[in-house]
């Protein structure tokens, strides 16, 4: 998505007339993924707070740390970032410390606390908001199930130039990994070289390599079959309109993304800016991010299932959440030098 320069915008007379607040009401600028832009997220938070929260998207760890990097500070108030990645930014100074005792972990899927990700020397700063799973998704009207359960078909030719890989380099690296039996925890740079050709082949199977909006446009339109990356945060949202898309965690196993949200340090108000943190991870934010227009994935706080109707849960797969758990991995978290590598890799396979 293109990046354009932090706003702060003026409210609304509108805004201001409906809420009854002074034109010079607060203001919350947030760096987030496409799921947090939906006003049926935001829309309850600025009413309860007299608030506008004006929002910025992006894709990709990096391409988010490069606004930060060009703005100002105090520019940008909160950032949902990948939560493998919280250390990074941890280490770079971008994030305030969280008072634990006010985040709701208690109520959390236990596997979701992640104070690995989090936390740094007993020092919370993010805060696991959603997951779900980088795997394969399919029209399963148009492959063969049974086929999507091994990695191996998807370069057999069976179903050439009916792939698309989705646009994200450390899950899908993290997945044709898993397909040449490393794990996650073990892909480092000698590793990394052996992905190379598997990584080639894969290209040459496939029709495209998109982002968000266009893998899941592929997918649902016919153009493609089968998406590499794709999991519940593609297929759910769009289950009412084409039943027949569906995912799978195949025998050599799936990745599994979480997304955390942090107050930026720096933040002009960090006050509100925790007040919206408690909020997206509470039982009412988390079951609205769980079923955002954009993408839907499972929510951290367990008690979301109480306001999620059974509807949802069942797209969610809400009961078969502990055998997705075990049976999937964390993202690869690599250094400075080996994330080059990766890029450079997915680069030439982009090129290729």
């Amino acid at each position: 998505m293109t990046a354009k320069a932090p706003l702060r915008l003026a409210l609304t007379s509108a805004l201001a007339l409906a809420t009854g607040l002074p034109a010079a009401a607060q203001e919350l600028n947030a760096l987030i993924w496409c799921d947090h832009a939906d006003p049926a997220l935001l829309e309850p938070f600025e009413a309860a707070h007299g608030v506008k929260v004006n929002v910025k998207e992006y894709e990709g760890t990096a391409a988010g740390l490069a606004i930060l990097d060009q703005s100002q500070p105090g520019d940008w108030d909160v950032m949902v970032i990948d939560g493998v990645d919280v250390g990074r930014a941890v280490d770079l100074g971008l994030l305030a410390p969280l008072p634990a005792d006010q985040l709701p972990t208690a109520d959390f899927f236990p596997a979701l606390v992640m104070p690995e990700n989090n936390s740094r020397d007993g020092v919370t700063y993010a805060v696991t908001e959603k997951f779900g799973y980088n795997t394969i998704a399919y029209d399963k009207s148009k492959v063969d199930p049974a086929d999507m359960a091994d990695m191996a078909m998807l370069t057999s030719g069976k179903y050439d130039g009916r792939i698309a890989i989705y646009d994200y380099y450390l899950p899908v690296l993290g997945l044709v990994g898993l397909s040449q039996g490393v794990a996650t925890a073990d892909l480092g740079a000698e590793a990394l070289a052996g992905l190379k050709d598997p990584l080639m082949k894969l290209k040459a199977a496939s029709k495209l390599v998109g982002d968000v909006v266009s893998s899941q446009t592929a997918l649902a339109t016919g153009e493609v079959d089968v998406l590499v990356g794709g999991g519940e945060w593609l297929t759910a949202v769009l289950a009412a309109e084409n039943p027949n898309l569906d995912w799978t965690i195949p025998a050599q196993g799936g990745l599994r993304w979480s997304q955390s949200i942090a107050v930026l340090a720096g933040s002009t108000q960090p006050d509100l800016a925790l007040e919206f943190v408690k909020y997206i991870t509470g039982p009412e934010g988390q079951a609205r991010l769980a079923t955002s227009s954009c993408y839907w994935g499972m929510p951290a706080n367990a008690k979301a299932g109480d306001v999620l109707t059974p509807e949802q849960k069942a797209v969610l797969r809400w009961d078969e959440q502990p055998d997705f758990i075990a049976r999937s991995q964390l993202y690869p978290v690599p250094d400075a030098a080996l994330d080059t590598a990766m890029q450079d890799l997915w680069t030439e396979m982009l090129q290729n």
